[in-house]
């Protein structure tokens, strides 16, 4: 009898869209090229040569505008962003101040910009705290959970914990009601001065080797570690559940019967996939997490007296357009632009996760598809594919590797889906906190290497940065905006 051998698990991400609205170019740059067109053609037809020299500034800065390109994008994509900060500007919303001394309604959130509509329930069967979105009709709960380290795992191990938690995925794309899983993974900087003071209170201290080597150990240790701390929140959908939560009794309190099921569905695979639940959060733990993330340097915990989510928001909050200046910590918003489109392990964001002394989080956004509405949107790209293929054989653009590729890989999500295989929609975001803006551009320029070494292309979240912080940072549950 021989050994059972496995083979080291390995995962690629389908490459993310470039098609556009013609020749792969978007609506807003075929805009500025038809403009620019136009713009000629009425030049020629009114003054003649004379009149293309006189509208020549005004085509040429259309035509720039479509060709030029900033950060990867053309400046006439950058248009609506632009725009959208400018009137936020004048209206004032891109800073926060807490009334402090006016009391909230019972059951809001303490939360600026568009997190301000969120509601809380504690539910007494399960002592959890959900988290209402009355706009967007959802209803979220937060889970804790830890785990050991995945690289430290024997290959079968590995196998198993990756398919296990390829089911947890499926099995809540099976319910129809899911309207995303979000996996928060937060790194706070450490430098291990309670292990050393428990050591220093504790030990014998005495004068022989394995003192001496425990005390460079903890030296050792102190660069570069960091406490972890996961937490996976579940949106339910209450449009979609509308019919189930009608037959529970209606309101936030029939959502919260209906969402413990996909609850007890989401415990069951994650103990199928060796992970220790360490429970629901209830208010006061949902309340020092969101208030550690405005101010890092709080010494609130659940214990505390004061954790509670009426009043756990930033007291002071200014929104720039490329990071965010909140109590007593500064951040910046990277949105994952990339995955990796080469064969990868599964521990791919391995060097992002463990960039030393950074303080980061980490949200993994999934939504889960339901295989009619998967089915509809693949077929939908395809055509889309073919017709972009079909444009530029017509004026003679060559078909790149990039298209070719790109349409296999729509092939093989729709060979997996009928197959029975689940589909889902990713999202990721970094959220990167420092305690000043010199600090935070040094940790943002570390991050965006790490991001690189684990196959990513990030991108700053510019003019919305309080929207990236609220799905970046905080297990809300929010989707993407």
């Amino acid at each position: 009898m021989t050994a059972a051998t496995f083979s080291p698990a390995t995962v690629r991400f389908a490459r993310r869209s470039t098609r556009g609205m013609m020749l792969g170019f978007s609506a807003l740059r075929c805009t500025a090229i038809g403009l620019a067109a136009l713009t000629v053609l009425l030049g020629l037809l009114v003054g003649g040569g004379w009149g293309l020299v006189v509208s020549a500034p005004v085509w040429t800065a259309l035509l720039t505008t479509a060709f030029v390109t900033r950060k990867g994008q053309p400046l006439v994509e950058w248009i609506p962003s632009v725009l959208h900060w400018a009137a936020r500007v004048s209206a004032k919303q891109t800073t926060y101040r807490a009334r402090v001394t006016v009391p909230r309604p019972a059951g809001t959130m303490a939360l600026p910009g568009d997190a301000a509509p969120l509601r809380f329930y504690n539910d007494p069967d399960t002592a959890a705290c959900l988290l209402h979105d009355p706009h967007r009709q959802t209803l979220s709960a937060v889970l804790c959970v830890s785990h050991p380290a995945y690289v430290l795992l024997a290959p079968s191990d590995q196998v198993n914990r990756v398919s296990n938690w390829g089911r947890v995925i499926a099995s809540l794309a099976q319910t129809g009601t899911c309207s995303v899983l979000q996996i928060l993974e937060s790194t706070i900087p450490d430098p291990g001065a309670k292990v050393a003071q428990w050591y220093q209170d504790h030990a014998t201290h005495r004068d022989d080797w394995s003192n001496a080597e425990y005390l460079a150990l903890l030296a050792q240790s102190s660069f570069g570690s960091s406490t972890h701390r996961t937490t996976i929140t579940i949106t339910l959908d209450m449009k979609k559940a509308a019919a189930a939560i009608r037959g529970a009794g209606r309101g936030v309190k029939g959502a919260a019967h209906v969402l413990r099921i996909d609850m007890s569905v989401l415990e069951q695979g994650l103990r199928a996939a060796d992970l220790r639940l360490d429970g629901w959060l209830g208010e006061a733990r949902i309340a020092a997490t969101i208030r550690q993330a405005y101010d890092p340097t709080t010494e609130l915990d659940a214990n505390s007296p004061g954790a509670k989510l009426v009043s756990a928001g930033p007291v002071a909050l200014s929104e720039h357009w490329s990071y965010l200046h909140h109590d007593s910590g500064y951040s910046t918003v990277l949105w994952i632009s990339e995955w990796p489109r080469i064969e990868v392990a599964p521990h791919f964001l391995h060097a992002l996760i463990f960039a030393p002394d950074i303080r980061k989080s980490l949200s993994l956004l999934a939504r889960p598809l339901g295989t009619v509405e998967a089915l509809r949107a693949l077929r939908k790209e395809k055509t889309e594919a073919i017709t972009d293929a079909g444009h530029k054989a017509k004026v003679g653009q060559v078909q790149d590797l990039s298209d070719v590729q790109e349409y296999n890989d729509l092939l093989k999500r729709e060979q997996a889906l009928i197959g029975g295989h689940a589909d889902v929609e990713f999202s990721g975001f970094i959220t990167v906190t420092a305690s000043s803006e010199e600090g935070l551009t040094q940790a943002v320029a570390l991050i965006e290497r790490s991001a690189g070494q684990s196959g990513c292309e990030t991108r700053v979240l510019y003019g919305r940065q309080s929207q990236g912080f609220v799905v970046g940072a905080l297990p809300l549950g929010r989707s993407v905006f």
